[in-house]
């Protein structure tokens, strides 16, 4: 008799994997034709990470295949090529440079340079040799040169960093070689010129100086000496009060050194020169018809003004706004003097006979100025006043961020030191420090000038 057909031998069915009992010719879940189910492949031989075949292959699959070295030929293992090593082509198809390896004898390099290229757990990225430091920035201090051969490399860019010293400060005021933003140039200032000094800092609040001085000294027609500062505070309120500061005190500066040679009497000199300054800051608001579109609600750039002019035996002073002139008698025998009069809210209410100066100056509202140089100012009145003190001393010219800190005449001669009217750039100093330490909350200038004006030549000691 035919024989049935040799069932496949499977214990699941091929089409739902439910179990199955010997001798099922069909599933008992899904009805597959069990008979049906082909004759598992022939197997291939699995091939060995060598490439070698355990055993012979059908003829039609021979192919002479290379087997790999056990050993060198020396009794040592063959050596084994990561991929890595072979020669590959990068992003843009061309080849990769190949790199050689070290010679035995060549000596190591430093730690820090291998790991840039090395690998640590047998990968190394090969890649275009890179240089060991990048054109644009400077050496690490480590491994700088000699400070004779860094500083013209530094020094390249215009500025050195004032953090690692060995940086390039960039366009936008950061260094190049640890990342360190630069302070700014207004953030602290100092000048000497003849016997006259000033300084100015940024403070410990402010993210900006706003604050300006001009210093300078000349001569009058009948040869003597003259000795000029002008210090400005910028109106923060406004807009652009750091431009307006340094417009004033430019201009002011440079009207008082003009005109005191031609023989321009001091105070009449002084007043025009808060004119000129006033001329310079209402030109800034002369500003493009886009930058009003886009704030057309902001003020126009203001400034206060207080100035000095000391000759051999004249003392003047002018001033628009709450920055003060003081006088300090250099044998401290005499009292010392507050030279002007603010402009300011607490002045008007003390004027007025409103209230007193201590309760004036204690109110929220006293440091709001009255007046002030700006195209918004109400009406300007520049005030100007003549001194002939009969001694010895030292005029002190300064804004409110230092004398918010030593408010009367006789705290602000405490905080001067004694010697002055001869080392007048460390005394601007130190009364700068002296706002600082008390806190610094605004931006602190102080410009010191001796009185009388000592002859040409003389400054600081």
């Amino acid at each position: 008799m035919s024989q049935m057909p040799q069932q496949t031998a499977v214990s699941k069915c091929p089409s739902c994997e439910e179990p199955l009992e010997p001798g099922d010719r069909f599933c008992g879940a899904c009805g597959y034709d069990l008979s049906v189910v082909p004759a598992p492949p022939e197997d291939s031989p699995t091939v060995v990470m060598n490439g070698a075949a355990p055993g012979p292959r059908p003829a039609r699959d021979e192919v002479d295949w290379p087997t790999a070295r056990d050993s060198d030929g020396q009794g040592r293992p063959a050596p084994v090529h990561a991929a890595a090593e072979l020669p590959g082509t990068d992003s843009g198809g061309s080849p990769l440079p190949s790199q050689e390896p070290s010679a035995p004898e060549e000596p190591a390099r430093e730690p820090a340079r291998e790991s840039a290229r090395e690998h640590s757990s047998g990968v190394r990225l090969d890649r275009p040799a890179e240089p060991d430091e990048y054109p644009l920035q400077a050496p690490a201090p480590r491994s700088a040169p000699e400070p004779a051969a860094a500083a013209p490399a530094a020094g390249a860019g215009g500025r050195m960093c004032v953090a690692c010293r060995a940086g390039r400060v960039d366009r936008d005021g950061y260094c190049e070689n640890c990342g360190h933003a630069q302070p700014r140039e207004r953030d602290h200032m100092e000048q000497e010129s003849g016997p006259a000094a000033a300084v100015s800092d940024r403070g410990l609040r402010h993210l900006r100086n706003e604050d300006a001085f001009s210093v300078g000294c000349t001569v009058l027609p009948d040869g003597a000496p003259a000795t000029v500062a002008i210090v400005c505070d910028g109106v923060s309120s406004a807009t652009r009060p750091d431009d307006a500061s340094l417009a004033a005190s430019r201009a002011a500066g440079e009207s008082l050194l003009g005109a005191l040679p031609r023989g321009t009497h001091p105070q009449q000199a002084m007043h025009d020169a808060i004119l000129a300054a006033s001329h310079a800051v209402n030109a800034l608001a002369a500003e493009p018809a886009t930058a009003r579109e886009q704030a057309p609600h902001q003020n126009a750039p203001a400034c206060t003004l207080v100035g000095a002019v000391v000759t051999a035996g004249l003392l003047v002073v002018g001033w628009v706004g709450d920055s003060r002139v003081y006088w300090v008698p250099a044998d401290r025998a005499t009292p010392p003097a507050r030279l002007t009069e603010d402009d300011s809210w607490a002045a008007q209410m003390v004027a007025a006979g409103l209230m007193s100066e201590a309760e004036a100056y204690a109110d929220e509202r006293a440091h709001a100025i009255t007046g002030w140089l700006g195209a918004d100012a109400y009406e300007l009145e520049p005030h100007t006043a003549s001194f002939k003190p009969d001694r010895p001393g030292v005029v002190v010219v300064c804004t409110d961020g230092l004398w918010n800190y030593a408010e009367s005449a006789q705290e602000m001669a405490d905080a001067t030191p004694l010697d002055a009217a001869v080392r007048p750039l460390h005394s601007a100093r130190v009364l700068v420090g002296h706002a600082l330490d008390g806190g610094g909350h605004d931006n602190v200038t102080v410009a010191l000038l001796p009185f009388p004006a000592p002859p040409q030549g003389a400054g600081s000691a």
